[in-house]
């Protein structure tokens, strides 16, 4: 194994068993009839995010990658369209990483082994660090919970206080707890061409300002339960902060070598024993 990728793991990682998670949310099941009232649900499920362009936020993330455990502290800038900043806090000193990506142009720093990965595609470099396959627009969406191409006019009543609409390659599902109780958005699946499906859950939704309505507590995972299981906790919430172009920019110091997407995949958690995938 790469000595570098070792020891992005030792500080970003504690390996143990994954295999506790909590289980998923349980959803209805459909067909469902048609919904009268899904425009309004969707609005008032959406009302808190729909005009965040930018947000800053502390992560903490739990879970498990590949069967394994991974733990780690995240500082992270997102912008629309597709600009990220995410910074894999360490104990003390440098980060662990610190990954940007602009117009889906993403460069991978790990400052303290002096490797760098260049001119990457942000889903591949997540994948590769992470074990999730999505790029920095679908991050900002997964966090705060706003969907991109939600069809309401094709939505389905499954009970009184659910509805589910497709949204571009998968399906929201939204829930109130009572009639006088708001609507939520509580889970996202999406099932892309040639990628593994995932869902994004979201609980624990914020009370007061600055984010209201926004959740705290989001949940990514694959469903095939083997690829990747994370719950993200957001906290020190900043929204539509100003972040100029250098928050996407990140300086290679002098003597860096290059890293390349194997290395990274064949040292992280999804790594076999033997080091293959």
């Amino acid at each position: 194994m790469n000595g570098a990728c070792k020891r992005v793991w030792a500080l970003a990682a504690a390996l143990s068993c994954g295999s506790c998670a909590a289980p998923l949310m349980k959803l209805p099941p459909g067909p469902g009839t048609t919904s009268v009232d899904a425009s309004e649900a969707l609005r008032e499920a959406t009302n808190a995010c729909r005009d965040i362009s930018t947000i800053t936020a502390e992560i903490s993330v739990n879970g498990s990658v590949g069967g394994r455990s991974l733990r780690a502290r995240l500082h992270a800038g997102l912008t629309a369209p597709s600009s990220a900043r995410l910074e894999a806090v360490a104990p003390f000193g440098q980060p662990v990483f610190i990954l940007v990506t602009r117009n889906d142009e993403t460069t991978l720093l790990l400052p303290r082994d002096r490797r760098v990965l260049e001119h990457g595609r942000a889903a591949e470099v997540l994948d590769a660090v992470a074990g999730v396959p999505i790029d920095a627009t679908d991050l900002r969406l997964a966090l705060t919970g706003c969907p991109a191409q939600a069809r309401a006019q094709d939505a389905k009543q499954l009970d009184e206080d659910w509805r589910i609409m497709p949204d571009g390659d998968g399906s929201l599902y939204l829930h109130r707890d009572a009639r006088t109780a708001p609507w939520r958005l509580v889970a996202a699946e999406h099932r892309p061409a040639g990628a593994p499906a995932w869902r994004a859950e979201y609980r624990d939704f914020q009370q007061g300002p600055p984010a209201a309505g926004l959740p705290k507590s989001v949940r990514l995972t694959s469903l095939d339960g083997k690829r990747f299981d994370l719950r993200l906790g957001l906290s020190q919430v900043e929204l539509n902060p100003s972040l100029g172009a250098d928050a996407f920019a990140v300086q290679i110091p002098p003597g860096t070598r290059p890293i390349d997407y194997e290395e990274l995949r064949q040292s992280g958690p999804l790594a076999s024993p033997s080091g293959g995938k």
